[in-house]
């Protein structure tokens, strides 16, 4: 059997499928980023899904497609990680641009993932190619989950954000200095942290102005940064993949018009793409 991984700093999406390509079992755990987390973190994180560790016999084949994995010493440290969690299996680590890109189309396009973090790649049909390497939440991730709660938190500082919004940020967050402080400087994941705060622009009940807003500037800062950067974006389908981008579909297709943009397809969990994938070329292949 073979398990497929798409991993984030937030959450870990497993799939398992026989040797037909059918779904077997699907389970999730904790984020698994190598970039992101101690190894003592990661292995609890395998260790505390009981699926998973059910699974450890059954296995012949895991491939990992992951956040964090894309430059060689985080790669290989999750790389041995695996090894050691399934011991009879091959194990293969990719970055979570080739999972997104393997989801969402067989023919050439530019993939945008934004989730907690963002990026962005060209896809010729077989490869995947990087303009420009991530500098992570701090320095890029436009659009991103952490993005907006940067944004949503010095608004609020600001007094930027409208009063009655305002009221119940209060009520739904610990907004106070130190709490905030202690999060971002002093403990671990501090970009897992400032996503979570987007769940308040996402979660609304209805999509107001300031919260469009927000969100257009946001989506707009990717398309001039992550998608116009690569030749040919005129010319193929920009693909999103993740749930910033399944919320904000509307939005999406409102800032891409004036740069005559082709929007493709819009995917929630790239692990679902990843099922059809398989069935149609991995599976095929190898039997």
């Amino acid at each position: 059997m073979i398990l497929v991984a798409d991993g984030g700093s937030t959450k870990c999406d497993w799939l398992l499928l026989d040797d037909q390509g059918d779904m077997v079992l699907k389970t999730r755990t904790k984020g698994i980023n190598p970039a992101v987390f101690k190894a003592e973190v990661l292995k609890a994180r395998l260790r505390e899904n009981e699926e998973l560790t059910a699974l450890i016999p059954k296995v012949h084949r895991v491939d990992f497609f992951g956040a964090g994995c894309g430059t060689a010493t985080p790669r290989e440290h999750l790389y041995q990680i695996l090894q050691e969690f399934f011991p009879k299996a091959e194990i293969k680590v990719g970055e979570d641009m080739e999972a997104a890109a393997l989801s969402a189309t067989n023919e050439p396009g530019i993939i945008c993932i934004l989730g907690t973090g963002s990026n962005s790649c060209y896809f010729d049909g077989k490869n995947v190619h990087m303009e420009i390497e991530s500098l992570g939440y701090i320095l890029m991730d436009e659009a991103s989950g952490n993005y907006f709660g940067k944004r949503l938190i010095r608004n609020y500082y600001y007094k930027t954000m409208p009063k009655e919004l305002a009221l119940e940020f209060e009520k739904r967050y610990d907004l106070s200095a130190d709490t905030i402080k202690r999060n971002i400087y002093r403990e671990d994941n501090p970009n897992t942290y400032l996503a979570d705060f987007a769940e308040f622009i996402f979660t609304a009940e209805e999509r107001n102005g300031y919260f469009y807003k927000l969100i257009y500037e946001g989506m707009q800062k990717f398309i001039e940064s992550r998608v116009l950067c690569y030749k040919q974006a005129q010319n193929v389908p920009i693909h999103f993949i993740g749930s910033i981008a399944y919320f904000s579909e509307d939005i999406i297709r409102d800032v891409a018009k004036p740069y005559h943009l082709n929007i493709g397809n819009i995917i929630r969990r790239p692990i679902d793409g990843l099922i059809d994938h398989y069935k149609k070329n991995i599976i095929k292949v190898s039997s």
